[in-house]
């Protein structure tokens, strides 16, 4: 099981990165870069490979609307290039809200698009001339959308890997069946082990049936919030906000996807009225309103035999990735964290 962390995405980034020689010295595996509407992943990506010699680092994630794939395909190649092989290229569809409000883009046919970027991204790092004839993306551009000069072209460089990792974030049951069988890993969000299997077994087992035995096994990434020791249950309350943000404000009524997952929990009345309450503007009731039971068993926070039996309990559910976020006062006692974690792992 590696062990990663996600990078906060809203301000502090120089001084964080500066703090990740530590943390790759302690044993974190890889690094993952978020891309809301905040500062682009890419820069800081970039920056993070000239800072570090042997972390892995991932887009956590970028969305597949606000790039072409062929832009995507050539990032990537780019990020793997500087940091000698290191790159993960981690997509998500984001949601409506991000895309069509902050890039102007319809949000339409996550799925399909999301199939069509990949097959395009492994088609451009395989230095094929770019020939593509989907339902999405046409390339070259026909002739009658365009000038008609468009021609069959491939990347100029020779990539470092002929076939860069692609973990794709994904919630709903068709995400899931898609990334499934087409990518090397699947990252959730709000993951429950002793619920995973109800919620998305069915759909893991679809795409698995069509996956190419090429990409090896499906790495499985959770994210889970970290603090040892006995006197930590009550750092569970710094996920309220986040938990109320997504589950009550990610989207508009009938289109939220982390509501809809809390929903499949079996958090039905408790994820309709956080709605209720964050669309109105009330969000600290959003927040207290989030169930201690959700909070607790999709993080790391207890005992050391509690952390212990949670990092069993999400092997046992076909965890190969724990993404955490260590919740120290101190650089130094998070990076005793991440000693911590990666000895309970071992």
């Amino acid at each position: 099981m590696r062990i990663g962390m996600a990078l906060n995405y809203s301000g502090g980034f120089k001084e964080t990165v500066a703090e990740l020689a530590d943390y790759e010295k302690a044993g974190l595996d890889i690094v993952f870069v978020a891309e809301a509407y905040s500062f682009d992943a890419v820069s800081q990506m970039g920056y993070i490979a000239a800072r570090t010699e042997r972390l892995e680092i991932a887009s956590g994630i970028l969305p597949i609307y606000s790039r072409t794939p062929t832009l995507l395909a050539m990032t990537a190649a780019g990020l793997d290039y500087v940091s000698d092989g290191r790159f993960t290229l981690g997509l998500g569809a984001s949601g409506p809200q991000v895309i069509e409000g902050f890039h102007g883009v319809p949000y339409t046919a996550p799925l399909g698009r999301t199939r069509e970027v990949i097959e395009i991204c492994r088609q451009v790092w395989r230095r094929e001339r770019l020939v593509h004839e989907g339902k999405h993306y046409t390339l070259p551009l026909p002739p009658d959308q365009g000038t008609g000069l468009g021609k069959p072209l491939k990347l100029i460089n020779h990539p470092v890997r002929p076939r860069i990792p692609i973990v794709v974030a994904a919630i709903g049951p068709k995400n899931v069946e898609l990334a499934a069988e087409l990518a090397e890993g699947w990252e959730p969000i709000f993951y429950v082990p002793e619920k995973a299997a109800d919620v998305w077994g069915r759909s893991l087992a679809a795409g698995k049936a069509k996956r190419d035995p090429e990409l090896g096994e499906l790495d499985v990434i959770a994210q889970a919030s970290l603090a040892v020791g006995d006197d930590v249950a009550g750092l569970l309350e710094f996920g309220r906000p986040m938990a109320a943000l997504y589950i009550g404000g990610m989207g508009a009524k009938g289109r939220n996807f982390y509501n809809d997952l809390a929903r499949r929990y079996g958090y039905e009345k408790e994820a309709e009225r956080i709605q209720d309450l964050y669309l109105e503007g009330k969000k600290d009731e959003a927040a207290a309103l989030v169930p201690g039971e959700l909070l607790e068993s999709m993080s790391l926070i207890g005992s050391e035999g509690f952390v212990r039996d949670r990092v069993q309990a999400m092997k046992e559910s076909g965890v190969t990735t724990l993404n955490v976020a260590p919740l120290g006062r101190t650089h130094e006692e998070r990076v005793r964290l991440i000693e911590m974690i990666k000895d309970i792992v071992g």
